[in-house]
């Protein structure tokens, strides 16, 4: 459950929202004793039915055959699976076995082959019933609903000859890690229109940990692959799933317009899984992402839209997302991240009602000499940062090159970031902007922030070659390259320097 993932500090909150657990839990706190009497009878009962039993929400349970749950010795019913299009199929239809041993790629790729036979209709539904479905990558069509049960686990087979290779994204040249070719993503999908990937909470789990290791140990001659990556598509959705141990990046939508990603999950070990992100969309317009738990091993979410001058040629913006309701930990990265491949350009850009804890930075910005593009028209709103070492970062000289033949006078233009609502406790470095006389940061604004510090020093609020404002009063005090005004937008006192660096990266 999520909700064992976070402090306790948390759990309270999240249960405000579940009527039926304050229920639970105030009947729990007035019948101490009838529970454990409960508890007493309900575990020799286990015992006498020879069944290795857990605690869960309050009930006895064991596992039965076929991956369910036994409440005192009778399987759970699991939820029913709704009709979503005019055609349903089962994976097992098409041979499909669910032991976590057998090799489940063909009976995929005939579902999907069927499925694509009815786009006239209105398409076609693929169940994944209860079981762990071990299959090689396969790939999406159009018109398709692939919908994951509850207790059911796609499981990506480890050896990577199973992967097969595809060239790099055009707008990158390169692998993003190696030159050449790059492996394909576990479930994948190109030129399509209107697929839905949803269901009961089930999990696709891409087993990371096999690519992990031979990626530190450099063993890999290329660019491992996305757990899932949609590309050149339209109208996707993507809800109610649990994404987990990717070998690399975790959700990839390439070029895409029309996508809503919503009450996900994505889990990867947060130390030990290099380039997990969660979710990273790629030149892609108008994109919604809502109501998602995000804990990885870099970024939660990484918005991008191409590298250099491979970026740059490629053209294709990221604009129009927006991105709510969300809980994330990056204790490597940042829990929101806008590129630092933003060549193609960044605007239009919201982020809600976030959520960011036990985590390196909060929001970051970064790009560097080469880039090129612009990032505009960002606007964050009602942030609350929990033990994160830096809460805002503005970075421009991230300088890591698809290789030496970037443009040297191709400068990204930064401007038009608004920062609302900004707080939280434990943070040791509230704000850091590190522009540069040829990548200067324009208008930004900050109102509404105060944030609680681990840190007494002096320069907290760190600022070089920014130009903005602050409205009203906001904790710490902002450093000097702020216009600071009263509430009723009245200049109180002017910036008396834009360009002094003021960064100090040891603390």
């Amino acid at each position: 459950m999520v909700e064992t993932l976070l402090p306790s500090r948390f759990q309270s909150h999240l249960q405000k929202l579940d009527p039926k657990r304050r229920l639970l839990t105030s009947t729990i706190a007035s019948h101490k004793t009838l529970l454990f009497t409960f508890l007493w009878i309900a575990a020799f009962v286990s015992v006498f039915l020879w069944q290795r039993t857990s605690y869960i929400g309050g009930y006895v349970v064991g596992p039965v055959a076929g991956g369910r749950f036994a409440v005192f010795g009778r399987a759970k019913p699991l939820r029913p699976v709704p009709r979503l299009r005019p055609v349903v199929f089962d994976l097992k239809d098409f041979g499909g076995v669910g032991d976590g041993e057998t090799v489940n790629t063909e009976a995929f790729e005939r579902a999907v082959a069927r499925i694509s036979k009815l786009e006239g209709g209105g398409g076609g539904q693929l169940n994944v019933p209860p079981g762990r479905w071990l299959t090689a990558p396969f790939n999406l069509t159009s018109h398709m609903t692939l919908f994951l049960a509850e207790d059911c686990e796609i499981l990506g087979v480890e050896d990577e000859k199973f992967w097969p290779l595809m060239p790099p994204l055009p707008s990158y040249g390169y692998g993003r890690e190696r030159p050449g070719p790059r492996y394909g993503s576990l479930i994948h999908g190109q030129n399509l229109k209107d697929v839905v990937i949803t269901g009961h909470n089930g999990t696709i789990n891409g087993q990371g940990q096999s690519w992990w290791k031979k990626y530190q140990r450099r063993l890999l001659n290329n660019t491992r692959g996305p757990l899932v990556q949609i590309m050149w598509s339209s109208d996707i959705v993507i809800a109610n799933v649990t994404l987990r141990d990717s070998p690399f990046w975790t959700l990839h939508p390439y070029d895409c317009k029309n996508v809503t990603i919503r009450n996900v999950t994505i889990l990867a070990p947060v130390t030990g899984a290099p380039n997990t992100d969660g979710i990273d969309p790629d030149s892609c317009e108008d994109m919604v992402i809502e109501d998602c738990y995000i804990s990885t091993g870099d970024d939660a979410i990484a918005i991008k839209s191409g590298w250099d001058q491979f970026g740059i040629a490629y053209g294709r913006p990221s604009t129009n997302i927006l991105i709510r309701n969300l809980i994330v930990r990056s204790v490597i990265s940042a829990g929101v991240s806008i590129g630092s491949e933003m060549s193609g350009g960044i605007s239009n850009v919201t982020i809600e009602n976030l959520l960011i804890w036990n985590s390196r930075r909060g929001v970051r910005i970064k790009t560097a000499q080469g880039r090129g593009g612009y990032i505009k028209n960002i606007t964050y709103k009602n942030v609350t940062l929990d033990n994160v070492r830096v809460g805002i970062v503005i970075k421009t000289d991230y300088n890591e090159h698809a290789d030496d033949n970037y443009d040297r006078n191709a400068y990204p233009a930064l401007s038009g970031f608004s920062f609302t609502g900004i707080h939280g406790q434990g943070v040791r470095v509230p704000v850091r902007i590190h522009g540069s006389e040829q990548i200067p940061v324009r208008n930004v604004t900050f109102r509404d922030m105060s944030v609680g510090l681990t840190y007494k020093k002096k320069h907290i609020f760190q600022c070089s070659f920014v130009k903005g404002r602050v409205v009203g009063s906001i904790f710490p005090r902002p450093c000097e390259n702020f216009d600071v005004y009263d509430e009723e937008g009245r200049l109180v006192k002017p910036a008396t320097e834009s360009n002094v660096p003021d960064i100090d990266y040891d603390i």
